[in-house]
């Protein structure tokens, strides 16, 4: 048994030689590893100070659902982040496959080394400082500091498991696009949740609400360690061994998948991700055979398969969810009226989604330019994509909508506000994307990575985009809603503001687009480059 931890010093050196490597990157590098470590330092701090003063407050029951409901969430944050949004694993067991390091030294000497991080650290003494928390007694400490080790080594664990799940099943670039996406959606659909607890009354009902989920989590592998001193402290003697039990299994079950995944990735190579073979022209024997058809048919090809292209369009019908949910959790909207809220959203996103389109062609813009592709051609063949996923959207959305509602008659201010918005999301999308591109994630990235180089001139160019896609879509949303609470002829007006207005629009824009680009090619082709 002493074997396997003979290489546990080594580990921790080296890991400690990786922490200290980290320092000698750049310098905006090395001041954002210093802010991040001194907000850890903070937060461990107030957390340490809480726990120690949690030690003098009367309610004990209160302080027991308050640290088992915390401690949960950490321990589930170990195992879930990994995997959701992945790390860059500097202890991948697979770089020491070469040094004939038996599996169970390795895996001991692999997880003694990931102690030594942040997260890890801060976890390990918030811990510690539960045994204050529950120092009531000679034997309530034993029991606190024993709990403390279990929880601080099934979080770290977990945290090694999931990132070597994460790191060998999840390591081409198509499946962390995918984990990427289902975390974002989950962060998003737990929303509504976020904000029923968010509209409970603390003051009053808190606590109560605090116990429930506490009484629930107690009983879970991430929570039953951080619940045995809490639960012995309030007398409950005999769940805390049950709970105890749950812990100890939950920690063994951690280190057999551990120490198997190590031996696994010791002899299994990385997976590569599978080469797609495709037959026949694809999108580019369907569109014409002119310069705009072309355009139009690269357009498809990337909306179809760029990762971000599809994530912008997946998020697009969450976001009308997450502002129901809101609404629907403070009841701020009456009656069915919730009903005509989703499509004008989901639109006014989706034809602001392209304000950007030429940067995400990276140095490959240089194709249009090169070949004399003019600035119209251009401008129309980027549009197609959108046009092909919005006029459908707001035909099946406009009856959707129009069946929940239960007027037929709204059908004319929603068409005519959500033709206003998509054309002229369009047509100001074909100047902005030619006037003022900024960096975008490089195809191949992670489409939740952000170049360093973005700033004030991306939020600037965002904030504007949607600013002026709401003013100009103004008169036809004012007349839909007076067509909604005062008289049923203003839907009339609404139609025909959003029909002139977003004509006008896209038919300016693609025009001024197009001479923005047959005067800036090489400027946007600059722009591209050092973006690169």
């Amino acid at each position: 048994m002493a074997d396997a931890f003979a290489d546990v010093p080594r580990f921790l050196r080296l890991k400690l030689a990786l922490l200290g490597g980290a320092f000698r990157r750049s310098p905006w590098q090395v001041v954002g590893l210093v802010i991040a470590a001194l907000y850890g330092i903070g937060m461990t701090v107030l957390l340490v100070a809480a726990l120690i003063a949690a030690r003098f407050v009367p309610d004990v029951a209160s302080v027991r659902s308050i640290v088992i409901v915390a401690g949960a969430v950490v321990t589930t944050g170990f195992l879930l982040l990994p995997l959701v949004f992945g790390v860059d694993d500097t202890l991948d067991p697979r770089k020491f496959a070469l040094f004939g390091i038996p599996r169970t030294r390795l895996a001991v000497g692999l997880a003694a080394g990931s102690i030594l991080s942040v997260p890890a650290i801060a976890l390990a003494i918030s811990a510690l400082a539960t045994v204050v928390t529950w120092s009531h007694g000679f034997w309530l400490v034993l029991l606190a500091f024993l709990s403390a080790v279990i929880a601080t080594a099934t979080s770290v664990l977990a945290g090694r498991v999931a990132t070597a799940v994460a790191g060998f099943l999840l390591d081409t670039r198509r499946a962390r696009e995918l984990t990427g996406v289902i975390g974002v959606l989950l962060i998003v659909l737990i929303s509504p949740l976020v904000l029923s607890l968010s509209n409970v009354d603390w003051g009053a009902q808190g606590l109560s609400v605090v116990t429930i989920f506490a009484d629930i989590l107690r009983w879970s592998p991430m929570g039953a360690a951080w619940a045995v001193p809490a639960d012995t402290a309030v007398g409950n003697g005999g769940t805390a061994v049950l709970e105890l039990l749950i812990a100890l299994a939950m920690l063994a079950a951690l280190w057999l998948a551990w120490r198997a995944l190590v031996g696994h990735m010791l002899v299994t190579p990385s997976r590569s991700g599978e080469v797609k073979t495709y037959s026949g022209l694809g999108w580019f024997g369907v569109m014409p055979g002119t310069a705009w058809g072309a355009v139009a048919a690269r357009s498809l090809s990337y909306w179809g398969r760029d990762a971000r292209y599809w994530v912008s369009l997946i998020m697009i019908p969450v976001i009308p969810i997450v502002i129901l949910a809101a609404f629907g959790v403070v009841h701020a909207i009456p009656g069915n009226y919730p009903a005509l809220l989703p499509l004008p959203i989901m639109v006014l996103f989706l034809g602001w989604a392209a304000h950007n389109d030429v940067a995400y062609d990276g140095t490959a813009i240089w194709l249009h330019i090169v070949a004399g592709t003019t600035g119209l051609a251009d401008r129309i063949g980027r549009l197609v994509p959108l046009l092909f996923i919005g006029v459908p959207l707001i035909v099946i959305g406009t009856a959707v909508s129009v069946y929940f509602y239960g007027d037929a008659h709204v059908a004319l201010a929603l068409v005519g506000v959500t033709v206003c918005e998509l054309f002229v999301g369009l047509g100001l999308s074909s100047v902005t994307s030619t006037l003022v591109p900024y960096p975008v994630p490089k195809p191949g990235d992670s489409p939740f990575a952000q170049p360093q180089s973005v700033g004030a001139a991306a939020a600037a160019v965002q904030g504007f985009s949607i600013a002026v896609i709401f003013v100009l879509s103004a008169p036809a949303i004012t007349f839909g809603v007076l067509g909604v609470f005062v008289d049923e002829s203003w839907f009339a007006a609404s139609l025909w503001a959003g029909l002139v207005v977003g004509v006008l629009a896209l038919v300016g824009g693609v025009l001024g687009g197009a001479a923005i680009f047959n005067r800036r090619g090489p400027q946007m082709l600059a722009a591209a480059v050092r973006a690169a």
